[in-house]
């Protein structure tokens, strides 16, 4: 895929190998889409990384963050060269009142990811559960 310029409520981003998309515990809100390469997702734990993912073109980063305002659970950064589309807080509450249906499919897809990320790391503590008993 290729982004040429900002639109309306997307700006795109190029990211170096290494590139910081965001930083664990950092405070600013907003939605990424991944046009194009490959980022990886890294959180601290005892002072050292831990990767917890992968992810390439078509998925997205952000959603908890655009949703509940806090800091970004994790850091996100390029393992590749990439090219992220990025929809900032300001912009996205502008689409939901501009176009209200847009925005709404927009909320659809964050809750689903949302759940099906919750009903993983759900399979997986039961797992880890079920191993240290």
């Amino acid at each position: 895929m290729i982004y040429s310029g900002r639109t309306k409520y997307l700006f795109p981003k190029d990211l170096p190998v290494g590139g910081l998309v965001c930083k664990e515990g950092q405070h600013d809100s907003f939605l990424s889409f991944v046009a194009s390469g490959e980022l990886e997702i890294v959180k601290t734990l005892e002072g050292q990384e831990v990767k917890i993912s992968t992810i390439s073109e078509g998925d997205s980063l952000g959603e908890m963050a655009l949703i509940d305002g806090l800091t970004h659970s994790a850091t996100v950064r390029a393992c590749r060269p990439s090219t992220i589309l990025i929809l900032r807080q300001d912009d996205f509450n502008t689409l939901l009142s501009e176009h209200p249906a847009v925005g709404i499919k927009i909320l659809k897809g964050i809750a689903r990811l949302l759940s099906l990320n919750l009903r993983k790391a759900s399979a997986q503590l039961t797992t880890f559960m079920t191993m240290t008993q």
